[in-house]
């Protein structure tokens, strides 16, 4: 059964697995403001935060993606990246508009791999966007926490995912 979030009290179901921790993260290629192209998921030599959020482009995604961007500014052996379906030209502008250095802003506008995830909204207003969610991978590539937030206007817990990076790095 497809799992779902909420938009504003509604339900609105996800397209794509339903991921477990211990599952093995799947690797996806998503696109930098910088037009490159970036391997995420998978086994690396850092412990990877990946994090999905709808678009920079409204409130909760831009305060959340500030508040990462700070409070991963002094953390060693993390790889961070927050992953939208903006393009990456509108996230260049965010990124110097907010002077954002300290975690890697990409889009899955190009082959969509987010899906692999099971982050995609499948239907109503957001169709086609990236529910809010928070995925730590292992430096063995497997999914060490996740985080689907319940409700896509609200901001994920932000010590539940400091800590458990804390714990791995």
């Amino acid at each position: 059964m497809a799992q779902t979030v909420n938009l504003k009290g509604n339900p609105v179901t996800l397209v794509g697995p339903t991921l477990n921790v211990g599952d093995r993260a799947p690797e996806a290629i998503v696109v930098t403001k910088d037009l490159e192209e970036k391997a995420i998921g998978g086994k690396k030599d850092q412990v990877q935060v990946i994090i999905t959020v709808p678009s920079l482009d409204t409130p909760v995604c831009e305060t959340e993606t500030k508040k990462f961007n700070e409070i991963m500014a002094g953390m060693q052996g993390v790889d961070v990246t927050v992953v939208s379906m903006d393009l990456p030209f509108a996230q260049k502008r965010f990124c110097e508009s907010f002077n954002i250095q300290n975690v890697t802003i990409a889009s899955d506008f190009r082959y969509r791999d987010m899906e692999k995830y099971g982050v995609l909204i499948g239907e109503g207003a957001l169709k086609g966007l990236l529910a809010r969610a928070v995925f730590i991978v292992d430096r063995e590539g497997k999914i060490a926490y996740i985080q689907l937030v319940p409700e896509i206007t609200q901001e994920p817990n932000y010590d539940e995912v400091v800590n458990k990076v804390k714990e791995l790095v």
